[in-house]
C-alpha cells in the first residue's frame, strides 16, 4: 500500500491541506490559514465549515476575527473512521435489501429432465461446490459418508457443512445422515459436537449408522447427487466432487440408500 492520505478517509484535497496546516499553525484565522495552506480565500470558509461538520476543527467564536483550532490527530482520525464505518453499515443494509428484493424476483426454472453434471477438483473447490448444492436443496438432503467433511481441514469444513445443514433444517428440509459406525470415533471431538449439538434437536433431522457404507455422497431432493472422489494416492483428502442431475442414476442411488437405511441403527448423542 502506498502512502496513506486524509483523502483516503474522505476529505477533499483542500480539506486535507487546511487540516494539516492548522495542526502546524495552532489557533489561527481563516485568512492566515488560507495563506499557510494555499487554499484560496474564496474557498477557505466552505472548507472550514466542512471540517467543523466532520468535527475535525473547533472555532473560537468570541474572538474577532474568528479563530480556528485543529482537533488532535488521534481523535480526528477516530472520528473519520467512525464516519466511514457508519457509511459502510448503511451500504451493507442497502445491499441486503437489494438481495432480499432480488431473491423474490429471481426464480429458478423447473428442473430440466436431461442429465447435467459438473465437477470440482481440489479440497477447497470441492467444499464450495458441496455447500452451494446443499444451499439449493428444497425438500431433502441425504448424506452418506464413510468420512464426511474430509474435504478441507476437518474442523472448519465440518463447521461450514453443519452451518448449511442447519440452514436447510430451518427452512424445513428433511436431513438424513447415514454413516459408518466407526466414523464418529475417527472424527475430532469438536467436529462430532458440531453434528450432535447443533442438529440433533431438529425433528426433521435423523442419523443412522451402518457398517456397509463404503462411499461418501449427498443425494439432494431425489434428483441430484454429489459424489466425493477419493484421492487416487489414498491421501486423507477429497480429490474432487462430481455433481450429477440424472434421474435414472439418482433413482438407483435412492433405492440403494433406502435398503441400507432400513437396516441401519439410529445414532443418538454420545
Amino acid at each position: 500500500m502506498g502512502m496513506s492520505s486524509l483523502r483516503d478517509l474522505g476529505l477533499s484535497e483542500y480539506e486535507a491541506r487546511a487540516y494539516r496546516s492548522l495542526l502546524e499553525t495552532g489557533p489561527t484565522t481563516a485568512k492566515e490559514l488560507s495563506r499557510a495552506s494555499d487554499v484560496p480565500m474564496g474557498r477557505i470558509y466552505d472548507v472550514l465549515n466542512s471540517l467543523e461538520t466532520y468535527n475535525l476543527v473547533r472555532s473560537q467564536t468570541a474572538s474577532r476575527p474568528k479563530k480556528y483550532v485543529a482537533v488532535e490527530p488521534d481523535t480526528a482520525l477516530d472520528r473519520l473512521l467512525e464516519d466511514k464505518k457508519r457509511e459502510l453499515q448503511e451500504k451493507v443494509g442497502q445491499y441486503e435489501e437489494i438481495v432480499d428484493d432480488l431473491s423474490s424476483q429471481l426464480e429458478s426454472a423447473d428442473p430440466v429432465e436431461e442429465p447435467f453434471w459438473t465437477a470440482a477438483v481440489g479440497p477447497d473447490n470441492s467444499l464450495d461446490l458441496l455447500l452451494e448444492r446443499l444451499a439449493a436443496a428444497d425438500d431433502e438432503i441425504i448424506m452418506v459418508g464413510s468420512a464426511p467433511a474430509r474435504q478441507v481441514d476437518i474442523l472448519s469444513g465440518t463447521e461450514r457443512i453443519v452451518d448449511e445443514l442447519e440452514a436447510a433444517l430451518e427452512r424445513g428440509v428433511e436431513v438424513s445422515l447415514l454413516v459408518r459406525p466407526d466414523l464418529f470415533e475417527s472424527l475430532p471431538e469438536e467436529a462430532n459436537r458440531e453434528y450432535y449439538e447443533r442438529l440433533f434437536h431438529y425433528d426433521n433431522y435423523s442419523a443412522r449408522a451402518s457398517p456397509n457404507i463404503r462411499t461418501t455422497f449427498e443425494l439432494l431432493d431425489g434428483v441430484e447427487v454429489c459424489i466425493e472422489v477419493p484421492h487416487p494416492l489414498g491421501r486423507e483428502e477429497t480429490f474432487g466432487v462430481i455433481d450429477m442431475k440424472d434421474s435414472d442414476f439418482t433413482a438407483d442411488i435412492s433405492q440403494a440408500f433406502e435398503e441400507h437405511w432400513a437396516e441401519a441403527k439410529p445414532v443418538g448423542p454420545p
